[in-house]
């Protein structure tokens, strides 16, 4: 495995092979820093050789591309424009394809599309900045008709990133502030009362549906929502159980509704469908992720280990639809 970085400046960096550079730590996350080489792509028409430039001047060729796996989240990561990138260089990859990674960045063309297929998602409305600038009370108003709680989402960012829960009107215009720090275009849900229940869905084989794991669920504490230091950092009040409590019918209807998730997004590779199962046995689809997070605490891969599956032959599974959907 050939690993290359991208720093915050979008610069292609030749990696050390030390994963434990990248270990997560509270007090400081792990950062690509420049360290003066340059990656080199193949130019297309069926060239793959990966080639990099020192800092004293000198190319080498690293190796041939079989696959790239990209493991890249937010911004130019799991939005499709990497992926557009590596289809225009003929490089097969793994995971989620241009469309579908495009769709499930943008939430609000996600429910969108959830919807078109009579799937059942939140309620909720959309927020630009330019509306919130101009006519900050009807949104009030719009809010206010759908109910408090609401969870205010950037539309098109990860991980939990600028996302608030405000309980009344009196938190809403704060709730805003934080998520348009991060998007010009904001959702505002409503609070659905339930389970957190997640499943992992792999692409099916040779032209097969969809396979989906056994459910785990999110089992908060102390924690309000599942934000960003529960998801990476195991910060307290969070906990990730997988298999989730539930019965065979609960289990299987989850595991269709993230199956039928996947095919309205017309998914590639793999996602993690994130639902709530309510009191009264509704599922309602909260997002879709069709780069899930990887780390030893993450659900993705504990959802495929509880149903039989280690996390190499996870991996090397991901590989192989990537290289068999170039062939």
């Amino acid at each position: 495995m050939i690993p290359v970085g991208i720093t915050r400046e979008g610069v292609f960096v030749l990696e050390q092979d030390d994963p434990a550079r990248f270990a997560l730590d509270a007090a400081k996350l792990p950062e690509v820093v420049d360290n003066g080489t340059r990656i080199l792509w193949p130019s297309g028409g069926g060239e793959r050789t990966l080639r990099v430039a020192r800092e004293d001047g000198s190319v080498e060729d690293v190796a041939d591309v079989d696959v790239v796996l990209p493991i890249l989240h937010g911004l130019h990561g799991e939005d499709g424009t990497i992926q557009g990138f590596l289809d225009i260089l003929e490089l097969p990859y793994a995971g989620g394809g241009v469309l579908d990674s495009a769709l499930c960045m943008d939430k609000h063309f996600m429910k969108i599309a959830l919807q078109a297929e009579g799937l059942p998602v939140a309620p909720w409305v959309t927020v630009r900045a330019a509306r919130w600038a101009s006519d900050a009370d009807g949104v009030r108003a719009e809010v206010e008709r759908l109910g408090y709680p609401v969870f205010v989402k950037p539309a098109r960012a990860g991980s939990s990133v600028g996302v608030s829960k405000a309980h009344d009107a009196s938190e809403l215009d704060e709730a805003m502030r934080v998520a348009l720090d991060e998007d010009d275009k904001v959702l505002v849900e409503v609070g659905i009362v339930g389970r957190e229940i997640e499943v992992a869905i792999l692409e099916g084989r040779d032209g097969d549906r969809p396979r989906a794991s056994l459910p785990g669920e999110i089992v908060l504490t102390t924690r309000e929502f599942y934000d960003f230091e529960g998801k990476y950092l195991g910060g307290d009040g969070a906990e990730v159980v997988c298999p989730a409590a539930l019965t065979d019918d609960e289990t299987e209807r989850i595991r269709e509704v993230g199956r039928r998730a996947f095919e309205a997004v017309d998914g590639r590779g793999l996602a993690r469908v994130d639902v709530f199962l309510t009191a009264d046995g509704e599922v309602v689809i909260n997002e879709l992720n069709t780069m899930p997070g990887f780390t030893p605490i993450s659900m993705y891969p504990k959802c495929w280990i509880a149903s039989g599956m280690t996390y190499a032959e996870l991996i090397t599974e991901l590989v192989e639809l990537g290289i068999a959907r170039a062939a």
